[in-house]
């Protein structure tokens, strides 16, 4: 069963190291453009910043790279993918911003400083698993609905939405090797009233 670790979204974060500024940006990308599109657009946002280094590692073709953007080669974007890759992250850029606070930092201060950037920028968008899962349905009665929350804990599934009319319609994501079980559960507590409904196949976050 595939799995991978990326990030849940758009986030920032940033540090000051000896008047220098350090801003910390991170996004879920799929695709180079993606990747692309993120860089530039921090880089019109910083127009005016000193360096903006950036990597990013994409699962399609194995893709990795990384810029120093004007720093000493190895010291900012090699640190920022470091980081990425010690962490098994795929499908994900970072770009470190830095405004340049007039003290240098050397090349080790600049290896600290570019990681530490990108592990909280990373932190910051928050590293999830996603894993291949099956997406099910399941309605149920509302006297019921306690019970199947409960039980959609007890196998890890993520609840996906939940719609309200005559009764409980629950989708829900659950990793594929584990949806036999979690039916025969189900059609085990309520005595044979319901089983889930296959929707389709994809990439999920998981707990």
């Amino acid at each position: 069963m595939q799995e991978y670790k990326t990030v849940e979204k758009e986030a920032s974060d940033f540090f000051i190291e000896k008047k220098s500024k350090f801003i910390g940006y991170a996004k879920p990308v799929k695709t180079q453009e993606e990747a692309v599109e993120f860089i530039s657009e921090i880089k019109s946002k910083h127009w005016d910043a000193t360096h903006n280094v950036y990597a990013y590692v994409l699962r399609e073709n194995n893709i990795q790279r990384y810029s120093d953007d004007g720093e000493p080669s190895g010291t900012a974007g090699v640190p920022v993918l470091d980081v990425m890759l010690k962490e098994s992250l795929v499908d994900v850029c970072v770009v470190a911003t830095r405004y340049f606070g007039g003290t240098l930092l050397g090349a080790g201060g600049l290896v600290r400083a570019y990681s530490h950037m990108s592990k909280i920028s990373l932190e910051a968008a928050g590293i999830i698993t996603m894993a291949q899962c099956s997406v099910m349905s399941a309605e149920v009665d509302y006297s019921f609905y306690d019970r199947l929350n409960i039980l959609l804990s007890d196998f890890s599934a993520v609840i996906l939405n939940t719609s309200f009319s005559d009764k409980v319609c629950v989708e829900f994501s659950v990793k594929e090797n584990i949806v036999d079980l979690l039916n025969a559960k189900l059609i085990d507590v309520s005595n044979g009233k319901y089983i889930s409904k296959f929707l389709r196949n994809e990439f999920s976050k998981t707990i």
